[in-house]
């Protein structure tokens, strides 16, 4: 079943109704992100569906694609990073319940058996943020390099009292 995307969600609920939802809304909605890109604007389409793992843990594989304004960091121009996530993440009710969870599983703590839907693929994208955003489109002069100065050349060398200690 389908359902639009709601401010909390039972775990429990959703886990053993095995819910999926599924739809978009705006980037600007996820404010911890608008805060590392370049402006709010786009779209995120997101997938979660709610069931248990082999082992029978409560799950959520969450998909999401959108494109990150960014400002490259080599141009200063804006630019677009596609970005898609593909993540599985496992229902922990405490840290030392994460280690039992399988490889590949990222744990999420549930706070009362609710969690904030939108925390999570906020959580995901912000984690695919570049730390340095460089388009890799971008055509960036870089100064040619200068000569070296006489004044360089004709420094002694500090290791050279190294070297002849060395020859002895």
């Amino acid at each position: 079943m389908l359902a639009p995307l709601p401010d909390r969600i039972d775990v429990e609920r959703a886990v053993s109704t095995g819910r999926i939802y599924s739809g978009t809304f705006q980037l600007a909605a996820l404010t911890r992100l608008t805060e590392l890109v370049a402006d709010g604007r786009g779209e995120v389409r997101y997938e979660l569906k709610f069931g248990r793992n082999v082992i029978g843990q409560r799950m959520v594989e969450l998909r999401a694609e959108t494109a990150l304004p960014l400002i490259c960091q080599a141009s200063l121009d804006r630019f677009e990073l596609p970005v898609q996530i593909d993540t599985r993440i496992g229902f922990v009710k405490s840290e030392e319940d994460a280690s039992g969870l399988p490889e590949g599983y990222e744990p999420a703590l549930t706070d009362e058996g609710m969690v904030d839907p939108a925390a999570l693929i906020e959580d995901e994208l912000i984690l695919a943020v570049p730390v340095i955003p460089r388009n890799p489109e971008a055509i960036v002069d870089l100064p040619a390099d200068e000569p070296e100065s006489a004044e360089a050349t004709d420094r002694p060398n500090p290791f050279s009292a190294l070297a002849a200690l060395k020859r002895k």
